[in-house]
């Protein structure tokens, strides 16, 4: 098993399995949409992505994201995606990838690392919770708060 960060001219190593973790979260399927996302977040810097490989072939990945802090200035890192080929389940891959997610923004100087998931996603909150990640419902201190977008359109 290898893990390693990937580069923009590997971008298509995960194509496939960011539009297998798309469809697992009920998108529809949709490749050329998978790579320009892919592509376009490597191009420019915008996310960090580790693969696992197999024999050479990507079984699993996950894409950081970073959060910047004006007030601590520093770049903390948010988990967007961890997906697993099913196949590859239940072998601890998962929490190899988070290893070295949290490794990379240690060594990056962040204060911590976020994630989401779905409320109904109970294996990766069992892996979470086992790897010591704390639900937090909001940020101490802080209210979070959203604003939806209708082409272009404030919705009231």
């Amino acid at each position: 098993m290898e893990i390693r960060r990937i580069s923009f001219s590997e971008a298509k190593l995960v194509v496939k399995l960011f539009d297998q973790y798309r469809v697992f979260y009920k998108q529809t399927s949709n490749l050329a949409l998978a790579s320009t996302f892919i592509k376009e977040r490597l191009m420019y810097n915008e996310s960090v992505i580790f693969v696992a490989f197999s024999e050479k072939r990507p079984i699993a990945f996950t894409q950081l994201y970073p959060r910047f802090s004006s007030v601590s200035a520093l770049t903390n890192w948010h988990i967007g995606d961890l997906y697993v080929d099913p196949t590859y389940r239940k072998k601890g891959i998962g929490k190899m990838l988070l290893e070295e997610a949290f490794d990379f923004a240690k060594k990056d100087g962040a204060n911590y690392i976020s994630l989401n998931t779905a409320d109904d996603n109970f294996n990766a909150q069992k892996l979470y919770k086992d790897f010591g990640f704390i639900q937090q419902a909001h940020a101490p201190g802080f209210l979070h708060y959203k604003i939806n977008f209708e082409k272009n359109r404030f919705i009231h």
